[in-house]
């Protein structure tokens, strides 16, 4: 059974003041880069409209993802269909399983989404859902 650490850590994260990931499709920034974070990927991202989160539709080998609309509304498109989610609500993919959050150019407002998963490192492989 674990105990408790001797020098235990912790951080209380002010998404505001981290810094953009350079070269992403939205506003994505690292929770996990600030906080150290070696198993577990966090970011928040702000979703202008016709942007997307990732870089490309995708799905991960091992990954498990899990996206928290924190305002807006969130569409995910999969291989079944598109979802459209409120804030409140999560999606999550399991490893294997084609997703690509979005906000569509018809789009009103910002999405805000935290997104968590792990592990950490685990390329994305490009889904094509025209193959």
């Amino acid at each position: 059974m674990p105990t408790p650490d001797s020098d235990p850590t912790y951080h209380c994260v002010d998404p505001d003041a981290l810094s953009p990931t350079p070269d992403y499709p939205c506003d994505r920034r690292s929770v996990s880069d600030d906080a150290g974070l070696g198993v577990l990927a966090a970011a928040v991202y702000t979703i202008d409209p016709g942007e997307q989160l990732p870089r490309t539709y995708h799905y991960h080998e091992q990954r498990e993802e899990l996206f928290s609309v924190r305002e807006g509304t969130l569409t995910v498109e999969t291989p079944e269909g598109e979802d459209e989610l409120s804030a409140g609500e999560l999606f999550v993919a399991h490893p294997g399983s084609p997703h690509r959050p979005y906000n569509p150019e018809s789009a009103e407002e910002p999405v805000e989404v935290l997104g968590v998963g792990a592990p950490a490192s685990d390329i994305a492989h490009p889904y094509d859902p025209d193959a």
